[in-house]
């Protein structure tokens, strides 16, 4: 008898005892699930950009997504714009930090909207009130 079974030999006496096929399935499907959850960008409208000049109200430096918070005057009125980013271990890789935004900063923000008209949208590059510009690609200097 063999106290400790690697998954090919559990696999093997699996086949040869008659288990499903799908049971396999099923054990492969379970290992990528973990990599399923994770969402994709195609909810937001990549043909297209919108430029947004507002103040920060909040800037979340946190995983999965880095979410800036921007407040805009539309029709003498203010609105939110949501604006993911990218996850805190590529920001920091790139020289970004908690402090990249601050509550107040003037801003001016590039983003490709959603798709379904919402006040929000993906990153993709924004002006800081000293002039610098930074992308999700780029230090900022």
């Amino acid at each position: 008898m063999i106290k400790s079974e690697s998954g090919l030999v559990r696999l093997r006496r699996a086949v040869r005892l008659g288990a499903p096929p799908a049971a396999g399935l099923l054990a492969a499907l379970a290992s990528v699930a973990p990599a399923a959850a994770h969402h994709s960008f195609a909810m937001y409208d990549r043909s297209r950009t919108v430029t947004l000049q507002g103040t920060v109200k909040d800037w979340q430096f946190a995983n999965p997504h880095s979410e800036l918070t921007v407040v805009v005057v539309e029709n003498d009125k203010q609105a939110e714009y949501k604006v993911e980013g990218a996850s805190v271990n590529v920001l920091v890789r790139i020289g970004w930090s908690p402090k990249t935004f601050k509550p107040g900063d003037r801003v001016t923000v590039v983003m490709n909207p959603l798709r379904d008209g919402t006040n929000a949208g993906a990153f993709l590059r924004a002006t800081l009130p000293d002039g610098r510009t930074l992308s999700a690609g780029q230090t900022p200097q």
